[in-house]
């Protein structure tokens, strides 16, 4: 634990910690939007454009943030987004953070650009930990089922298939920063032992990823799949999933998100990659009502992008979610305090997600609805759009 004067209470204390103990271009890389940050600031500020609407004399004395996603129990409707590289915070990077989801009870999603492998994490946490791979359309179609079979046999409980990350966004901070490689000896491991196919290469058996330059973060969409189709769920979901549920992620629209229920997705996720990708979208709690309104009635909806209080959880599940994922925080906790930090983290997010179903008249989440949330009646909303600073 790094000593400051500030008292951690709240996931914004996390990142003030942070923004203190690590070095400038990590921070900013950690903390950072693409272009003028316009989604990135609006994924908080938005949440505040919607209003919760209390209801009095309710039994809560019971009251309980246990949920269930396909079958599977959670002990609250909040778990960890994929993401990459959570070395970078802590040496244990994804095995801590995997391990704290396990001890509050919650899912936690690997995500294909770890740096700890998919074998290690789930060794790790000796199957007390209820863990998803999330994986990307590779060009080579055949390294993409790979990375996804070892996740199966491994013991992974569910698949993410992220979809909006054709082209990455350009974020200005890392530019500035000069942040354009991992540093040694990070690496994306679960490529270590990957082979593509290349006919232009004299060998034919050129590999994946070999050097921080060659496959990292805005680079590594050399390798992603720039002409992807829904045909690409379709063949995911039947030929690679053996059974698993396959949630799409970066859902931004009603058509999009009826569109990967047809190709076989069992669930989406409302997702603009934190900020990350295009700048000037939709905040994703903006993006979410009309989803619901499509195939809520259908899948599951998951959520990230914003999540930064427990009144945001409920707003999210008001409008239509299932269950919602934390990214950056995370990050913040996990540089903080390593694996506690994330338990902490997570624990307070329950507080206040508690606290916020009891004022409202919730005992449990089944009894969340659209009924608890409004728009001002003015029509006024305080989540104007102003550049954030890092």
């Amino acid at each position: 634990m790094s000593d400051t004067n500030i008292k951690l209470c709240n996931a914004s204390d996390y990142q003030e910690v942070a923004r203190q103990i690590l070095p400038k271009p990590l921070f900013e890389y950690l903390a950072s939007g693409t272009d003028d940050e316009q989604t990135l600031t609006e994924n908080e500020s938005a949440f505040k454009n919607w209003y919760l609407r209390p209801r009095v004399m309710k039994p809560v004395g019971a009251l309980s943030t246990a949920t269930k996603l396909f079958g599977q129990e959670l002990t609250l409707p909040v778990f960890i987004s994929p993401a990459g590289v959570h070395q970078l915070c802590n040496e244990e990077g994804e095995c801590a953070t995997a391990r704290a989801c396990g001890e509050v009870g919650t899912l936690f999603a690997l995500s294909q650009h770890a740096t700890r492998s998919i074998e290690e994490v789930a060794a790790a946490t000796d199957g007390k930990t209820n863990l998803w791979y999330q994986s990307y359309i590779l060009k080579d179609r055949d390294a993409t089922k790979r990375l996804i079979d070892r996740a199966v046999k491994s013991g992974y409980k569910g698949i993410f298939l992220t979809v909006d990350s054709v082209r990455f966004g350009f974020r200005e901070a890392d530019a500035r920063n000069g942040w354009n490689s991992l540093p040694e000896p990070l690496r994306l491991v679960n490529y270590d032992n990957e082979t593509t196919k290349d006919p232009k290469l004299p060998d034919n058996t050129s590999k994946i990823y070999s050097k921080e330059e060659d496959a990292w973060d805005q680079n590594t969409e050399q390798i992603f799949e720039q002409n992807p189709t829904w045909n690409d769920v379709i063949w995911l979901k039947t030929e690679c999933c053996q059974g698993l549920p396959l949630i799409v992620k970066g859902i931004m629209t009603s058509e999009d998100a009826i569109d990967a229920v047809n190709a076989g997705a069992d669930g989406v996720m409302v997702s603009n990659h934190g900020g990350r990708g295009l700048d000037g979208t939709l905040a994703s709690i903006d993006a979410l009502p009309e989803i619901a309104a499509a195939v809520g009635n259908k899948v599951p909806i998951l959520l990230d992008s914003g999540i930064r209080r427990g009144t945001d959880v409920l707003k999210a599940l008001a409008l239509g979610a299932t269950a919602v994922g934390i990214g950056k925080p995370f990050f913040f906790a996990l540089a903080v305090d390593g694996e506690k930090g994330v338990v902490d983290l997570l624990r307070m997010i329950q507080k206040e997600t508690e606290a916020a179903m009891a004022i409202c008249g919730c005992r449990t989440i089944a009894d969340i609805n659209r009924t608890l949330v409004t728009r001002h009646p003015s029509g006024a909303g305080v989540g104007k759009y102003s550049r954030s600073k890092l």
